[in-house]
């Protein structure tokens, strides 16, 4: 299976990605790009190191979005890929992307959807609004992505403590070590091995 990883910032659950292709924790799947907005993600140092092609498509370099949407898309669709999968993407996706690539891009989110989702509800953000309202379980949901905002059918969640000296730089890193780096890459290989399906808006996963 060739997937696309799509990146703006670090590419923590790039890494963590790679590193379980390399392990064989994830079976039968190559990463043929990884795209991001930013030519100063940290993420496209990651994918030369590892030998994987990394391009950049930045909106600012674009007249209009739409402009910027059709160069994404036309990118993409170049590496004829079987899945994309957005790690830390922060870009809205075009409209037509998902209905071309339509149960084949997944996405982590970094709290339980169906809480803490919408726009402006990301990283860090997600984790100072779980600790203002007392929280006591956080964690990570992979979904697919549909036209909505964190609203796509659910892949893989995975449940993280709260504790009471947290900060929301301590609990980010957390979810990201306990969750994030754990379901993404088995969401993946689960998909490769093709256990996921979609039926009524709900993931089924099969057991082989």
């Amino acid at each position: 299976m060739k997937i696309a990883v799509c990146v703006s910032g670090g590419g923590t659950n790039l890494q963590a990605i790679i590193d379980k292709i390399n392990s064989g924790e994830i079976h039968n799947t190559e990463i043929a790009v990884v795209i991001s907005n930013n030519k100063n993600a940290f993420a496209l140092e990651r994918a030369a190191k590892a030998g994987i092609e990394g391009v950049c498509i930045s909106p600012k370099d674009f007249a209009d979005r739409e402009s910027f949407n059709k160069a994404f898309l036309e990118k993409l669709d170049s590496y004829n890929v079987d899945l994309v999968v957005l790690a830390g993407f922060l870009v809205v996706i075009p409209p037509e992307m998902i209905r071309n690539y339509r149960n084949r891009i997944i996405n982590i989110h970094p709290s339980l959807i169906p809480s803490f989702c919408g726009t402006g509800y990301y990283g860090l953000k997600v984790h100072e609004g779980v600790l203002s309202r007392g929280v006591k379980v956080t964690g990570a949901t992979c979904h697919f992505v549909d036209e909505g905002t964190d609203t796509g059918p659910i892949i893989l969640q995975k449940a993280v403590e709260v504790k009471e000296d947290d900060t929301p730089e301590v609990l980010q890193r957390r979810v990201m070590e306990q969750a994030e780096w754990e379901i993404m890459p088995r969401a993946i290989d689960l998909i490769a091995r093709g256990l996921v399906t979609v039926a009524d808006g709900k993931v089924r996963i099969s057991e082989k």
